[in-house]
């Protein structure tokens, strides 16, 4: 299991797509996954301590698990099988330790709520996670060019492939320095 945390969210220019960003803690790899705009705010209102009216789904899972006695230890990213991404919560309940088949998008807001650790499962990161290439960006500011666009190796995640080329990776290391 390999350690992430959340880097970004980010919003397509060209539809209402929207993909958490999450950055391997060890190496510089980002793991991009798509989810919904619900979702997305859910965990961008609890990242930016943002009060929501009334408790949001989320809200009310972490309170069905603590009022069971339970814990949430952490949640993983299990699974990358035709494109879709899987996860799984970890819960204590007990003494016992539960796995819970979760959309990655719902353990993410979930883990940000009871602040526990978000892991990825080593296959997933070898099948999807990407790595900024620091020869083709030396390269293009040497020739004064554009930053390189980036691509998708893997034809499996093809669906990532139109949205993946517009976003500009190199800045991910910008704001991970400013967070320190």
């Amino acid at each position: 299991m390999i350690e992430v945390m959340i880097d970004s969210i980010r919003v397509s220019l060209m539809s209402q797509h929207r993909v958490v960003v999450l950055k391997d803690l060890q190496r510089e790899r980002y793991l991009p996954i798509w989810i919904g705009p619900c979702e997305a705010e859910a965990i961008t209102m609890k990242l930016q301590d943002m009060p929501a009216p009334r408790p949001l789904t989320h809200d009310l899972i972490r309170s069905v698990i603590r009022e069971l006695g339970g814990k949430v230890n952490h949640v993983l990213i299990s699974d990358l099988r035709q494109e879709v991404y899987y996860a799984r919560i970890v819960i204590e309940v007990a003494g016992e330790q539960l796995e819970v088949d979760s959309r990655p998008s719902d353990a993410i807001a979930l883990a940000v709520r009871v602040s526990v650790p978000i892991f990825v499962a080593e296959s997933v990161m070898d099948k999807a996670a990407r790595e900024p290439d620091e020869d083709i960006e030396k390269q293009a500011v040497e020739e004064g060019g554009d930053e390189p666009e980036e691509k998708v190796d893997d034809k499996r995640l093809s669906a990532f492939a139109d949205f993946l080329n517009t976003l500009d990776l190199d800045d991910l290391d910008d704001e991970d320095k400013k967070k320190r």
